[in-house]
């Protein structure tokens, strides 16, 4: 179910309100929370590291969907020009053994999972970023990386063909993980690569097989590797210099370390101010993977969850924590926006206040590094102030629900008719809405001509159906459940 249908605009009821809160962010480099200053004031570089597009997206993806997404809109809640780049990796290793496997063109595959990643991204209301570029159609930005790395002393090209940067022309390899050198070649297995200067050397260009995708290159036909990908493409479309980079904590080393050091041995200037990671995914505490069967694609997820539902659940959890998957807790997410649309019922929509107690430590929450767990506990608070506002008959429920609806939109959530989507379901109903509605107004019926146990019968069938009655003095309404 699409809840929220995504824009390259807020809605209108999601314009900026700046906050008197400093935003401050995690940051990675330097392990600790900062103040959020742009390199160039009202304006935001982000990049954030996609999907390799061989298979369908899982839960871990959709966190990181999810989490960017929120970083994204905030940040142009409080008012900044923001420019998202949010790549795709559409040739490595993976994608050839995939194609292979298929017995399929790689592109054809690539465009395959592509449109699949923008199906569910979509669904879970996920805006679309600013520019989302393909690796392979910046085979020339790669190359000129390549080069300058090369002609710098900090590349060079082995007697295999492939072409690897030398970890140790940049002095400050480890900065972003913490790890030290001496560490890291200690902890090397035995059998190093001879082609390699240097056992941390990584790849840049793999020279090029029978029967795999190439490019021409000065060093000889080939492909890139993955770590120099997002170095091109970032500064290509960013500059050199730009303020976040984000991904998943499994990124941070080596994909993100090896970033910096090319990037910043080619370009000579630091490369990014803020670095964000978001937490794993786990299954029953354990780290989600194929290899230990505990993997679950969103799309099967989506069969028995709303998409709202999942978003819901991504939000419920600080974004640099672990988040534990599981049933009961998609449960609790389906219960928890289920009030919060209840508390939406029978109320006009008004004009949100500017400034109210709630707005105030919503935005702070947000400006605390993006803490979505305490700012759905300030929606929840508010939601309860506009239930008894509704039920004491007062004149500022309009206006306490247009908050409620705004502040959930800047976190993409609360956006769907309050109505349609409590009566909204996941799969093929049982029964449709007609079929509902008759049986409702049948029950209804009975207990008018005082026949209880025709009127049991209904609410037993429906709820068979997975429907909850609520009887209430202006009648009967029923909700999926």
């Amino acid at each position: 179910m699409h809840f929220h249908a995504p824009s390259s605009t807020l809605p209108a009821s999601v314009q900026p309100t700046v906050t008197d809160a400093m935003l401050k962010i995690h940051n990675s480099l330097t392990r600790r929370k900062e103040d959020f200053v742009p390199i160039d004031e009202g304006r935001v570089r982000m990049y954030v590291c996609g999907m390799t597009v061989y298979d369908y997206c899982h839960i871990g993806h959709a966190r990181v969907l999810v989490v960017f997404d929120v970083v994204y809109r905030f940040l142009r809640h409080l008012g900044y020009d923001v420019t998202y780049i949010r790549n795709i990796t559409d040739i490595d290793d993976k994608i050839i053994q995939r194609a292979l496997e298929n017995g399929e063109d790689f592109q054809q595959l690539t465009q395959r999972f592509i449109e699949a990643m923008h199906e569910d991204a979509d669904a879970l209301g996920v805006l679309r970023p600013d520019n989302e570029p393909r690796a392979t159609d910046h085979i020339d930005s790669i190359q000129r990386m390549i080069e300058g790395l090369i002609q710098r002393g900090c590349a060079y090209r082995a007697d295999n063909g492939d072409v690897y940067f030398s970890v140790s022309s940049f002095p400050d390899y480890g900065k972003l993980s913490g790890k030290r050198l001496e560490d890291l070649r200690a902890g090397e297995r035995v059998e190093v690569d001879p082609n390699k200067r240097d056992p941390l050397d990584f790849v840049l260009w793999k020279a090029a097989k029978p029967d795999e995708p190439q490019w021409e290159a000065p060093w000889g036909a080939g492909r890139p590797g993955w770590h120099i990908e997002c170095s091109a493409m970032s500064t290509e479309l960013l500059g050199p210099h730009f303020d976040i980079h984000g991904g998943g904590q499994d990124l941070q080393f080596p994909h993100h370390e090896n970033e910096i050091a090319q990037s910043e041995c080619c370009t000579g200037e630091t490369f990014v101010n803020y670095w964000m990671h978001n937490g794993f995914v786990r299954v029953n505490e354990e780290k989600m993977s194929k290899s230990l069967g505990n993997f679950f694609t969103l799309r099967d997820v989506l069969k028995v969850y709303r998409a709202e539902e999942i978003r819901y659940f991504i939000l419920g959890s600080h974004y640099r924590s672990p988040l534990n998957y599981s049933e009961q807790q998609l449960d609790l997410a389906r219960s928890a926006l289920e009030r919060l649309y209840t508390a939406l019922l029978d109320v006009a929509i008004g004009e949100p206040p500017a400034e109210s107690p709630w707005r105030e430590r919503f935005e702070q929450a947000l400006c605390d590094d993006f803490n979505t767990a305490d700012a759905l506990a300030v929606l929840f608070e508010l939601a309860r102030v506009l239930n008894k506002s509704k039920d004491e008959g007062r004149d500022d429920a309009p206006a306490l629900a247009g908050l409620l609806r705004q502040l959930g939109g800047i976190i993409g959530l609360l956006q769907a008719d309050p109505a349609e989507y409590l009566k909204s379901g996941v799969g093929e109903p049982a029964l449709d809405d007609a079929a509902i509605d008759a049986l409702v107004a049948e029950r209804a019926a009975a207990k008018q001509n005082r026949d209880w146990a025709r009127a049991d019968a209904i609410r037993d069938r429906l709820a068979e159906a997975g429907i909850q009655l609520e009887d209430g003095p202006e009648g009967t309404r029923w909700r999926r459940g």
